[in-house]
């Protein structure tokens, strides 16, 4: 965990851009929810009075009467005392294209794709409204569309025997 304390971080152009330069180099994964277990390590920056002071501490848990245990520090270094005495920022147009992210690294979002917390992936399709009454559910003879013209193997008397042609020429 990483923390900030003076105004300089918020008012100070030089700070407020290291700020962003220490928060890159010591950024950990980005998480949503932060568990009190997980927490061992917190970073401290602090601008006090022209100079800047890290220190390094461990975290302990302590018993409390709610829910939420008292948390200690513990300095266990490395402890650095720094100060800013040349520094040259570059234009404001190189440092907003300097934190721009590329596309390349922003996840592409499917549309319509959902998973679960159990890994599950479920779509969303969307179709055109079904005409119910065209359906065809089952292929019968008595449906099938009779059509205007005979057949021509098909006497119009409606005998159906084969008729042989012996012709010899």
């Amino acid at each position: 965990m990483l923390v900030f304390n003076g105004e300089a971080f918020s008012v100070d152009p030089e700070y407020i851009r290291l700020k962003c330069l220490l928060t890159d180099y010591f950024r950990g994964e980005v998480v949503q929810n932060v568990r009190l277990q997980g927490l061992e390590h917190v970073l401290n920056f602090t601008a006090l009075d022209g100079k800047l002071y890290f220190r390094s501490y461990k975290t302990t848990f302590l018993k409390s009467g709610t829910k939420i245990p008292n948390v200690e520090l513990t300095e266990i270094g490395p402890s650095f005392d720094f100060v800013v005495r040349r520094s040259k920022l570059a234009s404001d147009e190189l440092y907003k294209k300097s934190k721009k992210q590329p596309k390349e690294i922003m996840p592409n979002k499917k549309k319509n794709i959902v998973r679960d917390g159990l890994g599950t992936t479920y779509g969303r399709i969307h179709m055109q409204k079904q005409d119910l009454d065209r359906l065809q559910l089952r292929k019968l003879k008595a449906f099938k569309r009779k059509f205007d013209k005979p057949d021509e193997n098909k006497p119009e008397n409606g005998n159906f025997k084969k008729s042989k042609n012996n012709n010899i020429d």
